[in-house]
């Protein structure tokens, strides 16, 4: 007769025991552990010649030890992503997968939605002024006011090109909240999976429903610094391999958003030199030019499952040129190796 050791929901392993197949009233776990056990397996064929069929009568250590792991695993992300729902202002849910390695939730990572100024860094997040109209469509808007083009069409995409200023309805305009003029500020409204990726990227970000082309997305948010506290950082992202600095440079260049400890969904998305998210400067109840929000939207029809990407080095500018790659700060520092894979790809990350 076949025995399963169980842990029991809010004992200790103490009080673990052996129970034989019939008292186990768990299909999901049961399965789970079976699955987990075949890609053990699995993996280890890669290696070597072994049969997948298990005579022996114990499971062996390295299984084991795999199975508890996952295990342990499994519980870890669940709880993290319920802290993401719990503290996410969006509608859209998150959701958290890993089938390709033991890795678990980041271990310095805060969820925040908004920006969060470092010391010394004011934030004015109250407009001085508010539109009237009563069909933002066809009146007088905050973007004419600005001397700009309303971003949206009637089917809430973006319209303008890439480097063309958004500018919002914002907290004292007198329409309401169904303007069509109040998108980014809306927030995520599509479900989205923080998923391990299996070619080497570490975690991405996938959607797990459809996303009309020049639709938003969702923002990238995290810690505004100045420029040299940047460029301190950078050093040491560089010499790590990771890259989460992005430079508010729609005006001027004082300051930076890192996403590296605080951020939101968008800490994990990916990099391709072929990507189909756009990078767009947004101004809401914030007009000051230096500290423009950071949306982004789809460049064409995303498929359920697909992972979303963006440019790192497109900024809110729409400029990619060789020039700009070439006179980056970054191009003095250690070269990160792009992974993305794609026809057009660059090579580097910086």
């Amino acid at each position: 007769m076949e025995y399963y050791l169980v842990k029991w929901k809010g004992w200790p392993d103490s009080t673990n025991t052996w129970e034989p197949l019939q008292n186990l009233k768990c299909p999901l776990l049961l399965q789970q552990f079976l699955n987990d056990k075949r890609n053990y397996l699995s993996q280890v064929k890669k290696g070597r010649a072994i049969t997948l069929k298990d005579n022996n009568k114990a499971l062996k250590p390295a299984i084991a030890e795999y199975i508890v792991k996952k295990a342990k695993q499994r519980i870890a992300l669940q709880r993290w992503q319920d802290e993401l729902n719990r503290k996410k202002n969006h509608k859209g849910m998150i959701f958290v997968e890993n089938t390709v390695d033991l890795e678990g939730p980041p271990s310095d990572f805060y969820y925040v939605n908004e920006y969060k100024p470092a010391p010394g860094i004011s934030l004015v997040n109250e407009a001085t002024f508010g539109c009237s109209c009563t069909d933002c469509f066809f009146e007088k808007c905050c973007p004419a006011e600005a001397g700009v083009l309303l971003a949206y069409n009637k089917n809430r995409q973006i319209k303008i090109p890439p480097g063309t200023p958004i500018y919002e309805c914002n907290s004292r305009c007198q329409c309401g909240p169904d303007c069509p003029n109040r998108i980014v500020q809306k927030g995520t409204q599509y479900s989205l999976c923080i998923f391990r990726t299996s070619n080497g990227c570490g975690w991405g970000v996938k959607t797990l429903v459809k996303i009309k082309r020049m639709s938003f997305v969702m923002e990238y948010v995290g810690e505004v610094i100045t420029s040299e506290e940047a460029e301190r950082r950078g050093q040491l992202y560089d010499n790590k391999g990771i890259t989460y600095l992005f430079d508010l440079d729609y005006e001027s260049d004082e300051f930076t958003v890192d996403a590296a400890r605080y951020g939101n969904v968008s800490h994990f998305v990916n990099h391709s030199c072929d990507p189909n998210l756009q990078v767009f400067n947004v101004f809401i109840d914030n007009l000051d030019t230096r500290l423009p929000r950071i949306a982004l939207f789809s460049t064409r029809t995303i498929n359920a499952g697909e992972e979303l990407t963006f440019d790192y080095q497109m900024k809110g500018s729409g400029d990619i040129s060789s020039d700009s790659i070439d006179h980056s700060p970054a191009k003095k520092r250690v070269r990160t190796v792009c992974k993305c894979g794609a026809v057009t790809c660059r090579g580097y990350l910086n």
